[in-house]
């Protein structure tokens, strides 16, 4: 079967930039001192109609996630003939972010660190809840979590250096899993520059710089 190649899985929705621009506005809010307004935002961004658009591409039997067989497969390698280290290094991570901005390489939305949802999480646990299952998880933030994603993947000999690296959303790394990008039909992300903007993953949030810990 012949898949077209695409730059993501599924387009984005708007309501996820509306949320990044919600919590935009709450880094700026939680800065300024405003606590009560940061918390309103941040639990206006918590959208189902972005948990739906997330699960639609992560979820089984996703509908637009579909997978093809390819003359060239790279087989999936015991765990010992793996690289070492299966996640890069948090300098490399750092080094990926400042390289492609904090906006996903296939589908371009903006993305965030774990460290900031967590910290964001202490100050605001209410209006950003972050529990062991996904549907106890606040759905902006979700979507939003940045992935260090391997374009071959770990499991099938790719290693960790930068080339073999991109920045991704949750849902675009995890709808892809373990498969090549051609199995899946999907354009090479490197292929295209980076999108840069004035999002800045609310890193400024954390007011002490990076912390990569």
């Amino acid at each position: 079967m012949y898949l077209e190649k695409r730059r993501c899985f599924r387009d984005p929705i708007s309501e996820i930039f509306k949320a990044a621009e919600l919590l935009d506005r709450a880094a700026n809010a939680f800065l300024a001192g405003d606590l009560i307004l940061a918390e309103e935002l941040i639990h206006l961004a918590d959208m189902q109609e972005i948990r739906a658009w997330t699960e639609s591409i992560w979820g089984k039997s996703s509908p637009y996630v579909h997978v093809r067989q390819i003359s060239d497969e790279k087989p999936y390698l015991p765990k010992n003939q793996r690289s070492t280290n299966r996640m890069p290094t948090k300098q490399q991570q750092k080094l990926l972010l400042q390289r492609d901005g904090f906006h996903c390489r296939f589908c371009g939305i903006p993305v965030i660190r774990k460290e900031v949802r967590a910290f964001l999480h202490k100050q605001f646990p209410e209006a950003l809840p972050w529990g062991a299952k996904n549907i106890e998880q606040h759905a902006a933030f979700q979507a939003m979590w940045v992935q260090y994603d391997h374009i071959i993947p770990h499991a099938r000999g790719g290693n960790n250096d930068l080339d073999n690296l991109v920045i991704t959303c949750a849902p675009c790394n995890y709808g892809r899993m373990n498969y090549l990008l051609e199995e899946v039909g999907l354009e090479d992300p490197r292929q295209h520059p980076p999108q840069k903007s004035e999002w800045d993953g609310l890193e400024r949030v954390l007011q002490h710089g990076w912390i990569f810990a």
